[in-house]
């Protein structure tokens, strides 16, 4: 295996590129250096100022920071069929604009969903040639097609995604007790991954149905309670069928300690949250600004620092954006009713920023953010060549010019549709330019042409 500071098996002379920045986040931390590329892949990460070989390029980042490209695992493409709400020509902008170099889809909102290896193509299709970041794609497990799982697992999906409640869209029906039990118990057989909306179905059906413009409504229908019995019951199936489980956007703080005390106890379960539960609160939402309309939704302030915590001490593994963008109609504005909006926030290419404004806020460092949102993922997906800055790794890098500010335009997003949470925020850390295996893939806001690639389980 290739070791700090030790090219990997090319020659010096097969070094095409040189990047040097005073600092570079590392898996053994932040520190000046430079960082050697040939072949797509980083060669060395060698000390800060070394002369380059013949012929390499350097390029030298002043004071500019060095990461690696972000790793986004929970995005909603919507293509085909629904592409008039995002895209994956627009969806992989924003991601390259944002330092995003990975992505994976989910399988819902899409028309077909990704619960056949038939589909599968069909979803495959529909992204050849058009992305400017490397792409994967999760199954979906709905009821009646527990067949189809191994398929898809062969075929290079990187772990299948179901719901305990209605999803929003009909071609995704929710799993009830029996058909969850049969997915976990399939998927363990060849032990895949299933990733999971973990919210009871009763408790939401028996909490008030949210209607109007006041956010208080909506925040009561979705109570914390149902998260909270969801990861219970997932914590007891996993425990007992050795399912690999993971919990995706948790926003329910209350959730915390029964995730630390299952995973203390060998189950094998992770979790993780968003950029908007870290940084926009239930106090600051105004009525009838449907834009924070998600679910789970984004709750109170002392909620949002418990998952600070849990973030901190590694109860949560990662940062990820649930990209859930609509059309504008969708969002209904008109009325500002939160009971029929869309729900989902848009911020694919705000998540870095987003989480640096805040993390730095608290004394975290560029360190952590590097293991939220790109080492974290990565391992979450089998992703054994993104995440880092290491020799052997694909040279993929976002660029920060952490101690700069901006204000969020919502016309400078490249997502489909410009509506966004984080519209009028200023934000720390400004993405400068985004590199994907040793090829610049956007530059001060505006990506290049398409060069990304689709990625299976089995390539990645």
């Amino acid at each position: 295996m290739p070791v700090e500071g030790e090219p990997v098996s090319e020659a010096a002379d097969a070094i095409e590129l040189v990047l040097r920045s005073p600092r570079v986040v590392t898996p053994q931390g932040e520190r000046p250096a430079d960082v050697a590329v040939a072949g797509g892949r980083i060669a060395a990460v060698l000390p800060y100022g070394t002369e380059p070989p013949p012929g390499a390029r350097l390029v030298d980042l002043g004071t500019d920071a060095l990461l690696p490209g972000l790793v986004d695992t929970h995005v909603h493409v919507n293509d085909p069929g629904r592409s008039e709400w995002e895209g994956f020509e627009t969806a992989t902008r924003a991601a390259a604009a944002g330092g995003v170099t990975t992505l994976i889809d989910m399988p819902l909102n899409s028309i077909p969903p990704t619960t056949t290896t038939a589909h599968l193509e069909v979803k495959r299709a529909a992204a050849r040639g058009r992305i400017h970041t490397d792409v994967g794609f999760w199954g979906g497990a709905v009821p009646g097609n527990a067949k189809d799982l191994r398929p898809l697992h062969e075929a290079g999906v990187f772990g299948f995604k179901c719901f305990l409640l209605p999803s929003g869209v009909e071609e995704f029906p929710q799993l009830g007790p029996f058909e969850l039990e049969e997915a976990m118990r399939g998927i363990a057989r060849f032990d895949g991954l299933l990733i999971v909306h973990a919210e009871d179905s009763r408790l939401i059906e028996g909490a008030p149905q949210p209607s109007g413009p006041a956010y208080a409504g909506f925040l009561a229908s979705r109570p914390r309670a149902a998260e909270n019995a969801a990861v219970e019951a997932l914590i007891a199936l996993a425990r007992r069928l050795d399912c690999r489980v993971h919990v995706l956007h948790l926003s329910s703080a209350e959730a915390l300690p029964l995730i630390a005390a299952a995973r203390r106890d060998g189950v094998r379960l992770t979790a993780e949250t968003c950029p908007h539960y870290l940084t926009l609160t239930a106090e600051e939402v105004p009525d009838g600004a449907t834009q924070f309309k998600c679910c789970p939704p984004i709750r109170e302030a002392g909620n949002q620092e418990a998952l600070w915590q849990g973030l901190l001490d590694g109860t949560l593994d990662c940062v990820v954006s649930d990209h859930s963008p609509s059309t504008v109609d969708l969002k209904h504005f008109d009325t500002g009713d939160f009971g029929a909006a869309w729900g989902g926030i848009s911020s694919l290419q705000l998540g870095l920023p987003a989480i640096w404004t805040e993390a730095r806020r608290r004394g975290a460092t560029l360190v952590d953010v590097v293991r939220w949102m790109a080492r974290g993922p990565a391992r979450l997906a089998g992703l054994t060549t993104k995440g880092a800055v290491a020799p052997g790794h694909d040279a993929d890098f976002a660029v920060l010019a952490p101690d700069e500010s901006f204000t969020v335009d919502p016309a400078a997003l490249h997502h489909r549709n410009q509506v966004t949470a984080y519209a009028g925020r200023t934000l720390q850390g400004v993405v400068r330019s985004t590199w994907l295996r040793g090829e610049r893939i956007a530059e001060h806001g505006t990506p290049t042409d398409p060069s990304g690639r689709l990625i299976t389980r089995e390539n990645a």
